[in-house]
């Protein structure tokens, strides 16, 4: 049985550079990732241990208009900015894609085919993995995508640090805790995601109030009742002072900071 944990987190953006610049004034480790050449799109990333938030950008608008890709995340990308800077879908870390895209097929989701995907990073590197994408959505709100890196989870996170990716933040201690998705339905869509993915409805957790969460790993999928059928805040748990209680607003998505230390 494939491993499923909660990768990152999408958000569409027009300018990589104030999105950089607000976590950094905001004592926040954030930095350009690079260009994924094949699609048009440019990133910069934020991590909190393997989790990460990536900041996803239309670099060259006619080449992601006529790229020749199944994924979604482009497609979409180039379909909602720059109008619409809000969070995307969210990725799903997987350690076996074959196991896991058949296990969604006998789930009747319509796949799109096992893509590799690559970007050059600044230091002239390519980055390399394989994902897949899932096409339609549950009463409106799209499905995660499903994404496979080379290595063991903790090959990867020594990798990283070791590269510098994965770097203390200034303001001190954060971790992601949960993402939170406006529904109409919140039982119904996490029953519904629960079925597909395997994941475990959990008992109310701090921010879940009268919503419906799923865990994944020690992390969780919130679901609240309301129009907008898309991920709308980002929770992350800190023990520093400055960012404690506060929210950062970028678009139609919220990083909401507790006072929960981790």
């Amino acid at each position: 049985m494939s491993s499923l944990q909660w990768d990152h987190t999408v958000h569409y953006i027009n300018d990589l550079e104030q999105a950089v610049q607000t976590f950094t004034d905001n004592g926040l480790a954030a930095f350009p990732g690079g260009s994924h050449k094949l699609w048009g799109t440019h990133n910069a990333l934020s991590y909190f241990g393997l989790n990460y938030v990536e900041f996803l950008a239309v670099e060259n608008r006619d080449l992601a208009e006529s790229a020749d890709t199944a994924n979604l995340v482009v497609k979409d990308a180039v379909k909602l900015l720059p109008e619409h800077e809000g969070f995307s879908r969210v990725a799903i870390r997987t350690d076996n894609i074959e196991q896991t895209a058949s296990l969604l097929n006998q789930q009747g989701l319509k796949l799109s085919p096992v893509m590799d995907g690559r970007r050059l990073n600044r230091q002239g590197q390519w980055i390399e993995w394989r994902m897949l994408t899932i096409g339609g959505h549950f009463q409106g709100l799209v499905y995660p995508f499903v994404i496979q890196w080379k290595g063991t989870d903790e090959q990867r996170q020594q990798e990283l640090k070791t590269a510098g990716i994965i770097r203390p933040h200034p303001a001190g201690a954060v971790e992601v805790r949960a993402a939170v998705f406006s529904v109409p339905d919140p039982v119904a869509t996490a029953a519904h995601w629960s079925r597909i993915l395997g994941l475990p409805v959990r008992n109310a957790g701090p921010w879940d109030g009268n919503s419906v969460s799923l865990a994944i790993g020690d992390k969780a999928f919130v679901f609240r009742q309301g129009t907008g059928e898309q991920m709308q805040e980002l929770l992350l748990a800190t023990d520093a002072p400055g960012l404690a209680g506060r929210t950062i607003r970028f678009g139609q998505a919220d990083y909401v900071f507790t006072g929960i230390a981790t």
